[in-house]
This record gives C-alpha cells, structure tokens and sequence, in this order.
C-alpha cells in the first residue's frame, strides 16, 4: 500500500496539515483515499480554516492516481510472463473452439454489449464451468442481482451427461460450493471484497481461479456524470487492481460493461476511451432475439485478429 505521506516530498500541497486531515478520517493510505466517500470528504474541508487549500490537495491526490501506469516491461520480462503455465478455460461450449479459451489466467476479460445480449449468461456459464469441470473456487461479484442458482443448476444438469439424479444432484452440490457470490452495489464495497480477496489469496486461505465483476460498468457509471477526475481516478484505480489481482495470483477475471448512445445514435462501450486500454481482452457481444442467437466478435484478443467472430445459441431457464 501506498501511503500518502510518502507523498509529502514532492508534493507540495500533500503537506503535514494535509495528512493530519486525511488522518483524522481513517486516511492513511492511496487506497484508503480511494475506497472513502470523497463527496463526504470535501464537505468536511468545508469546516475548516484551509478549505480550498485542502480542496487542491484532494485533487492532487487523484491526479496523481490518474497518472499512475504499470512500469515499463523489456521484451525478456513479457516473454518470461507469456511463457508461465497460464492455462485457458472454457467460457461457453458453443464458442469455445472458435475463442480458444475465452479466460485465460492473468488476464482481464471484458464482455461488452448491450442489453440482453447474453453478457450474464455467459458469465455463469463460465462460473459453471470453472467450478465443475476444474473443481475450483469462483467469485461472483453481482452489482445488479444477476446472479441466477437456479439458472446454474440448469446449465449443470445441461452439461451432465449422467442419467443418475443422484450424481447429477452430487455435481450440483461440488458446483455451488465453489461458487461464491457477493452483492457490491458501488465502488466501495467493490474495493472493499477486492481488498479482503486479495489479502486472503496472499495468505493462502482461498483458492480462486476466476473472478467475474457483472456488471463492472454499472457500478463505475455513476461516479463519471460528474466531469471531475474522482470517478476517472476510481475506476482506473479499480481496474488496476483487478489486474494486479489477476496477474500476481494466476486469476481469470471476467468483467461485463454494457452499451451507452454515442454520436448520431450509435451505441458505444459505456466506460469510454480511457477505460478500453485495461483489459487485455475484449469481445463484443450481441443477440438476436427472434432466433436466440448471439454473435461474439473479437475487439482486442493478443493472439486473435479483431474482427473474428463466431455465432451461438443460449437457453435460458
């Protein structure tokens, strides 16, 4: 963690009155800062003497989250990473031998698309699959009430090829219990499980092997109407960290970002241009709804070309 009197030296506005202020509200840390309510925080500058100097130091601070990147690689560092045991895990039968792995391990997934495009269907096909076919833990983070058991159920007794109700009911029960589902209805109890996530993955006491965000866009959304850099630095900032969970842990995460109106009508990722550099890959989703059918079309993949697409149908209990 990075704390904010580290700060203090080149920054001349992150000063002791500064850091004594942020004190005072539990702020220690750039991550403290960011999982705080910062509209909260402001209005308590309101009661003090220096308000609009604090004010400046608050937007420092994010400026200086907002101009944070991952440091540079040489080539022998990234042909060191591609070359890890970082395997690829089915996302949805029908697309599969098309996509190659839609997951892969160490990297963020995005789905974009609009609207019933089929988004959350693949997400728990995918928690489905993780948790039966390689019997490891998934996390569900469900900002929307998405999140279906029985609608898993149906997708494991669709895979089963059993004819025991009872070893049918046994591979629901393995599939459940790696399964863990978490409500996170904005940025702060997002931070919040990341956080505890995290800490109990470098303590060894969860063992994860993919982590879906559905929907990432929703909770990110309300903090942009703003114009300021506060909802910027906080889902740059969320991003990151989604990222430093799946790469130093060998995670797959899968995030959801759905379809805004852009210019002259045409619809548009929701999350803007600033955002579509922090996924490592990104497929583009839509559906047609007379014939259930969904069309996923490759926008960024490192070992496909753009513009790849492939069709499949979903069935939703």
């Amino acid at each position: 963690m990075v704390m904010l009197k580290s700060m203090e030296e080149n920054y001349p506005l992150i000063d002791s009155n500064f850091l004594e202020f942020c004190g005072s509200r539990g702020i220690f840390t750039v991550e403290d800062f960011l999982i705080y309510d910062l509209n909260s925080l402001i209005s308590f500058t309101e009661k003090k003497p220096n308000t609009e100097r604090l004010k400046q130091g608050i937007e420092q601070v994010l400026s200086i989250v907002d101009s944070l990147h991952r440091p540079w690689l040489n080539g022998v560092e990234l042909h060191k990473d591609a070359q890890k045991s970082k395997q690829t895990f089915l996302a949805y039968e029908g697309i599969d031998p098309f996509l190659h792995g839609v997951l892969r391990e160490g990297f963020v997934t995005e789905l974009v698309g609009p609207s019933s495009s089929g988004k959350t269907q693949v997400c728990l096909q995918a928690a489905a699959t993780v948790a039966k076919e390689y019997a490891s833990g998934v996390v569900f983070l469900d900002s929307g009430n998405s999140f279906s058991a029985p609608r898993i159920a149906h997708l494991v007794n669709q895979a089963s090829f059993s004819t025991s109700k009872q070893a049918n009911n046994e591979a629901l029960h393995i599939v459940m219990k790696n399964i863990w589902c978490y409500p996170v209805f904005d940025i702060f109890s997002l931070f919040n499980v990341l956080h505890q996530l995290e800490s109990k993955l470098k303590s060894e006491m969860c063992s994860v092997r993919l982590l879906i965000v559905d929907s990432f866009s929703s909770l990110i959304i309300p903090l942009l109407g703003g114009g300021g850099p506060y909802g910027h630095a906080q889902m740059i900032s969320a991003g990151n960290l989604l990222k430093k969970i799946a790469h130093e842990y060998s995670i797959c995460v899968l995030v959801t970002n759905h379809m805004v109106a852009g210019e002259g009508g045409s619809a548009k990722p929701a999350l803007g241009e600033s955002w579509k550099s922090v996924p490592h890959v990104r497929f583009l989703l839509s559906r047609d709804r007379e014939t259930n059918t969904c069309t996923i079309s490759v926008v960024r993949h490192p070992s496909m070309a753009a513009g790849n697409q492939a069709k499949f149908k979903i069935c939703d209990s």
